[in-house]
């Protein structure tokens, strides 16, 4: 799929893999973990602003966050 992105108001574009890393969460892991539930919620990202996103997924947000970190660069490097 193409680069999701979405204007912010008085800020540049923030694309679906950068909401992701805002929110700590590893695309590349998730987008393998849960193909399906990636696509969707691309899709649903790329409909409303992210604030709302945030909002209707919150939960489940976190649920994802939790099985799918983003770790810092210096834990990264010693996997």
């Amino acid at each position: 799929m193409g680069e999701a992105c979405v204007y912010l108001q008085g800020m540049e574009q923030l694309n679906w893999q950068e909401y992701l890393a805002l929110k700590k969460i590893d695309a590349q892991a998730y987008r393998q973990g849960s193909p399906g539930q990636y696509v969707e919620f691309e899709r649903q990202f790329m409909q409303m602003h992210p604030d709302s996103f945030t909002a209707h997924k919150l939960f489940l947000i976190n649920e994802i966050r939790r099985s799918y970190p983003l770790l810092p660069l210096s834990e990264n490097k010693n996997s």
